[in-house]
């Protein structure tokens, strides 16, 4: 190969690089996400833009490394086979194994578990306390009523149209209970948690602009804690794939202006009213 022949694969190479990153920098600079809505979903996005930074930057000077070395040692001339030098080869193993860690693990943790503390710690006092049940093909969101109280369910007692979760109503917990169908309402700037129950199948509680995503698996609850941020609607969407109904697997996220909210609710009846 002639030295003028490798001097252009390296400039192909290095332009095909360059062109990489100019489409990843164009791609990552337009908002192709849904507007964030809560204050998690700011914490989220924040990572997620500290992992393609970090990563990129990694891709670059491995490229520009890469391009480096052939522009120098790729001329395709016979040359004498290198000393081996056991001491350089470790340090160039150990600093982008450190390099990575760094970037991989504290990194992330420290970016990332103040999220998931708020995300999956305890719901801070004065939150607002949801109940969200999935079953195939449909969500049922229940409220506790004035006394702040859910009421106790059987599930022998499910009715799909009088009684769809099976509230107790011998407990007079639940008669106030307020149970609202494919329609989740919450406070802006309220932390709400929400306790995630599932009637039948593995199902998963997404909402896009929150960048909230939790399983809801049967037989047990789990829950996550959120602060929606923006009044407006947005979808709530299962993201686990539930049974040929998967399609209809869809509801709203309504978020009212704090006094709004109270006001919805206050005009709601109990479901055993």
């Amino acid at each position: 190969m002639t030295t003028g022949g490798q001097k252009r694969e390296v400039f192909a190479l290095a332009a095909l690089f360059v062109a990489i990153a100019a489409v990843t920098v164009i791609g990552f600079a337009h908002d192709w996400k849904p507007p964030v809505a809560s204050e998690e979903g700011a914490r989220v996005d924040s990572l997620i833009r500290y992992l393609l930074f970090a990563t990129g930057a990694v891709l670059v000077i491995g490229a520009a490394a890469l391009v480096a070395f052939l522009w120098r040692y790729g001329r395709g001339l016979p040359s004498p086979a290198p000393r081996s030098d056991p001491r350089l080869e470790r340090w160039w193993s150990l600093v982008p194994v450190l390099g990575m860690a760094v970037i991989a693990e504290v990194g992330v943790l420290v970016k990332g578990l103040p999220v998931w503390k708020r995300v999956y710690g305890a719901p801070p006092p004065g939150a607002l306390v949801v109940e969200v049940n999935a079953q195939q093909f449909e969500w049922w969101v229940r409220y506790p009523g004035p006394d702040g109280v859910f009421g106790r369910r059987d599930p022998h007692l499910v009715d799909a149209t009088a009684n769809p979760l099976g509230l107790v109503p011998e407990d007079p917990a639940g008669r106030d209970d307020v149970v609202v169908r494919n329609a989740l309402h919450l406070p802006a700037g309220r932390p709400v948690h929400v306790r995630l129950r599932s009637r039948d199948v593995l199902h998963s509680f997404s909402i896009p602009e929150f960048r909230v995503k939790q399983d809801v698996v049967p037989g047990m609850i789990t829950a996550i804690t959120f602060v929606p941020s923006r009044a407006g609607s947005y979808q709530i969407a299962c993201a686990e794939l539930c049974g040929l109904g998967h399609y209809r697997m869809g509801a709203r996220v309504i978020v009212h202006p704090a006094e709004e909210f109270d006001t919805w609710l206050e005009g709601q009846n109990g479901a055993l009213q």
